[in-house]
């Protein structure tokens, strides 16, 4: 790497606190919490009961760096179908259930790696520590979601509105409930559907817990702006310390959320080192497509360094898509591998220095080319 383009770890060195100490939990064979690295998660958006589809979606979700993916199970033929899923699957599974606690017991049954539930809405005591037994005699952990549109209606009244306060009283006493049931392998959410509310809420909960938290702001919007409600909200926490797991909740395509998430933990230094793809905005001086090489490049990218069970780099190289040559050439001294573009061609660099100009129909294979032979020499 260039001397002006520091390490990740180097910056997140300066800019983030301590991580927080918590409790370890395991889900399947993904660690969460303790010294574990901070894992990103994302939900199906197919219908659980269709396993061609669902099948086809999880392992995209793998392979773009997804290490751990949630279902939906709103009845019991989702529930039966997880069956498929766990015995093909190698990434760890999580059932989301609600209102029905034959739906968690079928989804325990079907060797589900996780459950997320809300204990509120699950049923009576009795069921909660059913559940509890059930789950604690198979070594499933189950994570206490609490969202700000579903809080109890004794905790909304006291409080007026679903304040921070209010979502981390309702994951406490959902907590205690679990607890009473012998049973400790719990993981939390307290998301609220603003930046805000997300951040005050998160803060309170980690004063007065050491279970594992993940973070997340609930309905955060669209694949623009809930990337940035999620990105504003969850590198804040993070910078503080704070959370072991993440989801940015994106009304789009589950990938994209698996992309968000990584790009936050990468930004802070908070995930192993991965190629880093920048590009150039574009202007009227730009005669190739910026656009589509970078993200075709990025693809590639995630695909083969995204997850835990990716390749790993010992030095991430900086890979530099510019499209014209105003800029480019000096963009491309500071990165390790670049292109910069003019007239239909591109001019090739690695490590600063000019390779060679070829159509830019060549320039994608090039650069992934020129990254194969890199992470060849800094394979981990």
């Amino acid at each position: 790497m260039s001397g002006c383009n520091p390490s990740s770890h180097n910056v997140a060195e300066a800019v983030t606190a301590a991580r927080r100490s918590t409790r370890a939990i395991t889900i399947g064979d993904l660690k969460i919490g303790g010294d574990a690295p901070i894992s990103v998660q994302t939900m199906t958006k197919t219908d659980t009961r269709d396993t061609v589809a669902t099948l086809r979606q999880i392992r995209r979700l793998e392979a773009c760096g997804a290490d751990l993916v949630r279902l939906a199970i709103p009845n019991m033929a989702a529930a039966d179908a997880l069956r498929v899923y766990c015995a093909r699957c190698r990434i760890p599974l999580v059932a989301d259930i609600h209102f029905d606690h034959k739906l968690a017991m079928a989804a325990l049954a079907a060797g589900v790696h996780g459950l997320r539930i809300n204990p509120g809405n699950i049923g009576s005591d009795i069921k909660v520590r059913e559940l509890a037994r059930a789950a604690r005699d198979r070594g499933t952990p189950i994570r206490i979601g609490v969202n700000s549109g579903s809080l109890e209606k004794h905790i909304l009244a006291r409080h007026g509105a679903p304040t921070a306060a209010a979502l981390v009283e309702s994951a406490l006493h959902h907590v205690r409930l679990l607890e009473a049931a012998n049973f400790d392998a719990i993981k939390i959410s307290v998301k609220a559907s603003d930046t805000i509310r997300t951040i005050k809420a998160y803060r309170l909960l980690s004063r007065q817990t050491d279970y594992p938290l993940h973070l997340g702001v609930t309905e955060a919007g669209t694949r623009l702006s809930g990337a940035v409600q999620s990105s504003v909200a969850l590198g804040i926490l993070l910078a503080e310390g704070i959370g072991d797991t993440i989801r940015v909740s994106l009304t789009a395509a589950p990938w994209h959320e698996v992309k968000v998430g990584l790009d936050i933990l990468r930004s802070l230094g908070l995930r192993a080192p991965a190629p880093r793809v920048i590009s150039c905005p574009t202007c009227a001086r730009t005669s190739v497509n910026v656009q589509a090489m970078a993200q075709r490049i990025e693809t590639v990218v995630n695909r083969r360094y995204g997850g835990r069970h990716a390749q790993s780099m010992q030095t991430a190289p900086l890979i530099a898509v510019m499209g014209c040559m105003v800029n480019g050439p000096g963009e491309a001294r500071e990165a390790d591998i670049a292109i910069a573009g003019g007239a239909g061609k591109v001019a090739l660099y690695i490590r600063g220095q000019y390779c060679k100009t070829l159509p830019e129909t060549d320039a994608v294979a090039a650069v992934l080319d020129a990254l194969s032979d890199f992470a060849d020499n800094n394979t981990q």
